[in-house]
């Protein structure tokens, strides 16, 4: 069942890429969320997210500017492994309270919290059409690699932070594209080391077959969306979308996921 589940919300992730304005990664997570732990949740996540960008990147690649991805990718590298180290830490760290309705016990942890609080901010601000039409130059490259890197470790939240730092360039649409797609595998590549060395042994192995159906789901629904939600408005989807991330990270934020 929770494989059937996880292939399914992967597919329809994939394919609400196209329209809704989040990434693969950020539509996963919820759904992993639900069925694992939140620090399995996360890594295999970034399971999914790498292979789908890995395709991406054997059809694109030749287009990436290596010079942008050498600014912004070294500190992303170094700013992921922190962030997936941070990660780690949380996720040993103890409950922050625990409470019970009826005969239900409840526990709010620090990785539940702090990934919820990074889920609903992303929601509101795709909602709010604000936050990320700011956009830097040039020099504030680097800064970019460190920001998106760390919240890519932590959470997975990345794109939003790279494309933020990459608009302002001047890149052709292809380069544009290529070049956030490699970065975003570095980052992936970096916080996946990290993520290997706490949790196999862990769970994360014994999942590889959910990771597969989501890679397998993802693929296709990359493949098969736009053809499937052309009669569908895109503020319609995106309002829907952002608002179960809302509950989903009210959800986990309380202790209810």
């Amino acid at each position: 069942m929770t494989l059937l589940v996880i292939a399914l919300a992967a597919f329809f992730a994939a394919s609400l890429t196209l329209f809704s304005g989040f990434g693969v990664g950020t539509l996963l997570l919820p759904v992993f969320a639900i069925f694992f732990p939140m620090q399995l949740a996360v890594a295999m996540t970034a399971m999914v997210h790498l292979a789908n960008n890995l395709f991406k990147l054997a059809l694109l690649g030749r287009h990436a500017d290596f010079g942008v991805v050498l600014r912004f990718g070294i500190p992303a590298i170094i700013a992921a492994i922190g962030g997936a180290t941070l990660l780690g830490m949380l996720s040993e760290a103890d409950p922050l309270h625990v409470y019970r309705i009826a005969d239900h016990v409840f526990v709010i942890t620090p990785v539940k919290l702090t990934i919820a609080v990074l889920m609903a901010f992303f929601a509101y601000a795709e909602l709010s059409h604000t936050f990320f039409k700011i956009n830097f130059e040039r020099r504030f490259l680097p800064l970019g690699g460190l920001i998106s890197g760390f919240f890519g470790g932590l959470s997975g939240h990345q794109g939003a932070f790279r494309a933020a730092f990459l608009v302002r360039l001047g890149l052709p649409k292809e380069a544009f594209v290529a070049t956030g797609v490699l970065l975003a595998c570095i980052v992936d590549l970096s916080r996946l080391t990290v993520y290997a060395a706490h949790y196999i042994g862990a769970g994360l192995e014994e999942n590889i077959p959910v990771v597969a159906a989501g890679i397998a789901a993802a693929f296709t629904g990359s493949f098969l969306g736009a053809r499937l939600l052309r009669k569908v408005t895109y503020r319609t989807i995106q309002n829907s979308v952002a608002g179960l991330m809302m509950m989903i990270a009210i959800g986990l934020g309380i202790g209810l996921l």
